[in-house]
Formats: C-alpha cells, structure tokens, sequence
C-alpha cells in the first residue's frame, strides 16, 4: 500500500525546544515551510488548532492559493461553530485548493483549553458531539435536497449547502483519540484514525481497537492508521544521541519558563494530563527510556506528555527502518514534525523519506509477486486436480482446414 508523509504548517517558528521570533501569523514563514514540505517530498501539512492561535482555516486557504501540489490537513474543534457552517467552510476550502483538503476533528482533552472558548462539556459528552458533528458534515457535503436534523447536541431544518466540495463524494475525515469514547466515535465515523508514536507492541493494540470498534459501527472497511512521531535524525548515531539529549534539556528549560510564568499569571497547573493519549505517554516514558528500534521517550516526558512527543533517534537509516516497522503494523500514514520546523522538514523531506519510499515499493512488489505466485499455484492446482478426476472440461474439436477457408 502507498506510504503518505504529514509535516506540519505551523503559522510561526515557535516550537517546544524555541521562542517565536516574530508575529503569530508570520506570513512569510508560514508559506516558507510549506513550499520546504512541496519541494522535499511530503504529501501534507496539518493546520493545528489551538484555542489562542491563528485561525488555520485561512492559514490554510492562504497556502492552498500560493502552492499546487501541497494537500492540506485542517484541524477543527465542533465546538467552535455549528456543524453547517463548518461543512461549507471546509467545502470552499477544498474548492479553493482543487481537491487537497481533508479535515480533523479534534474533541478536546483538556477542560481548562476547551472552556476558554465556551466548552464545558465532559469528555465522553465531547466525543458524542463530535461523532454527531462529523455525521452532520458529511451529509451537507453530500445532500442535494435540503434536510432536517433532530440530534443531541443540533437540531436545525430545511438545510441544504450551495457549495459542495471539489472532491466527490467529499474530502476525507481523521480523527483521533486513545480512549474507549475515542475509538467508538472514530471507528465509526474516520477514514483515517490518528495515534501518536508508541512502542510498536501498544501501536498494534490501539490498531485492533480501531478495528473492532469499526467493525462494532457496522462497517465493512477500517480507517487506515497515522501515527505521529518527534525525529531527531544526524549523520551518525553518536551525533543523534547528542542532539536529543540536548533537545531534552531546551524542553525543560522553555516549560520551566512557561509554568512559571503561567503561576504567576494565576494559571491553574493540571499534575496529571485528562486525555488518556498523553497519561498513556507518560506511563511508557515511566516504564522505560528507548522501546523497539528508535523510540525514545524523554522528549514526551519532558513535555508532560503533550501530544505528539515521542522522539525517533537516529541516522536516517535508522529512523527510515523504525517507520517502516510501523509500515509492517499496517500504518500507511506516517506523520513527522522536528523540533527546527523549518530545518527539520528539510532534513528529513531529502534523507529519511526517500529511504522509506524506496523500502515501501520493495515490499509492494515482493507481496505482489507473492499474491501473483500463491494465484498462480491455485490455479495450477485446481487444474490438476481436475484432470485427474475426470471433470476437466472436454477439448473442443478442431476445425478442418478446409471449413475454416471456406
């Protein structure tokens, strides 16, 4: 199956390890990151949404106008706007972008983020809405008669949507989320379930639970799997290892700033994250530093667990090998966000990537050649075993010469 690689379209240059040095929406370093994903071999780039941030619909409408090839991940919290309005934002966006749009829902795993912008439902309430969201969208995507909806969390009538997205039948959903709510709400409504980077052994579990919880919906396809990871890649593996150990100390350094700063402002602290995602990452990074191949979880640790934080350490030979242990799990979309935003998409666009592509057409060529040689010796077999019981159909008698002339 094709491999897919997602960077991130960060609005500014700020990350865990660096201070933002200029606006928030620093237009010109947003599209310098972009076109650097374009240009080194990446398939999209995840607008994320954050309750003081840009706005990443227009971030990403900005792009879209200035790139060609690029595809585009739009994050989105339903609670932010009503579900028809979004379906039409979104519907523009892909037309505006000729097709490259898809969009992830995110529920929300933080009550304090989500109550500053009027959110105060639990988190199992949450991740209702947004299945009923999702369910929502994709019917005003699709309609061609006006609608009515009588829901939980929506009640309108009468809806039809003018603009309907460039693809048909409509862009793509991803969805993501460890818990149980996560993965009924998932399994059921997303094409694409996203996880952050585990030891494979847990990535194989989450993955079965997807699975099943796809199949408990009523369906009969499964969301394909993404999995999100930190890399820290140089040209040797002594040169790596003092890259992350180094990383780790700049994550302490700018949180230790930033939680103080937040205690002096009258921020309350949450000791332990509510999202079962980051408490999972904070228990492996308990149970242990270096898991399979590559994964190292200090860089998680670090951050409290914050979302996408497992660190991938090593050559591009090695990071390339531990993606494709993934690979091997099923996971076809692999996501990857350095910690130099713009340095690191570079880096790993031009020595990690190609490495993986390479290795993924092997593997597709060597499983076809295998289907191709286990169809081939069925059919050889079921032809024998025809001729030896007599059921082989009879040869057809030849024509004369003579009739076929004339």
């Amino acid at each position: 199956m094709p491999v897919e690689f997602l960077g991130i379209a960060a609005t500014n240059d700020a990350s865990e390890t660096t201070a933002r040095s200029g606006a928030a929406f620093d237009k010109e370093y947003t599209l310098r990151l972009a076109r650097a994903h374009e240009d080194h071999g990446w398939d999209r780039v995840l607008f994320a949404y954050g309750s003081g941030s840009p706005d990443p619909a227009p971030a990403a409408a900005y792009v879209a106008g200035k790139l060609d090839r690029l595809q585009l991940l739009l994050a989105h919290r339903p609670n932010v706007s009503y579900p028809t309005f979004a379906a039409k934002t979104f519907a523009t966006l892909d037309q505006i972008s000729e097709g490259r749009l898809a969009v992830h829902f995110i529920t929300g795993g933080n009550d304090h983020e989500q109550a500053r912008e009027g959110d105060t439902l639990t988190k199992d309430e949450r991740y209702a809405r947004t299945r009923e969201y999702i369910q929502i969208v994709k019917k005003a995507w699709t309609a061609r008669e006006p609608f009515d909806h009588e829901g939980e969390h929506y009640r309108f009538h009468d809806f039809v949507s003018d603009v309907r997205p460039f693809q048909q039948p409509r862009p793509n959903v991803s969805f993501g989320g460890s818990s149980p709510a996560a993965y009924a709400a998932g399994g059921a409504e997303a094409d694409v379930y996203c996880l952050w980077g585990e030891p494979l052994e847990r990535t194989a579990e989450q993955i079965e639970s997807v699975k099943a919880a796809a199949l408990a919906a009523g369906r009969t396809d499964v969301p394909r799997i993404q999995v999100a990871f930190r890399p820290i890649i140089a040209p040797t593996e002594e040169l790596a290892w003092e890259k992350a150990h180094r990383t780790v100390g700049a994550i302490k350094e700018r949180r230790g700033a930033g939680l103080a700063r937040r205690h002096r402002e009258g921020i309350p602290q949450t000791a332990v994250p509510q999202n079962a995602g980051s408490q999972r990452l904070i228990a492996i990074a308990e149970a242990g530093e270096r898991y399979d191949r590559a994964l190292w979880t200090p860089t998680a640790a670090a951050t409290g667990g914050a979302g996408n934080s497992n660190a991938l350490v090593g050559t591009p030979e090695t990071v390339a090998q531990a993606l494709l242990d993934y690979y091997d799990l099923g996971v076809d979309i692999l996501s990857a966000r350095g910690y130099d935003l713009l340095g690191d998409a570079i880096d790993f666009g031009r020595y990690v990537i190609p490495l993986v592509r390479e290795e993924v057409a092997k593997r597709d060529a060597e499983r076809d050649a295998k289907r191709d040689a286990e169809r081939d010796a069925k059919r050889d077999a079921e032809r024998g075993a025809g001729e030896h019981d007599g059921t082989r159909a009879a040869p057809r008698p030849q024509q004369s010469l003579a009739v076929v002339r004339g």
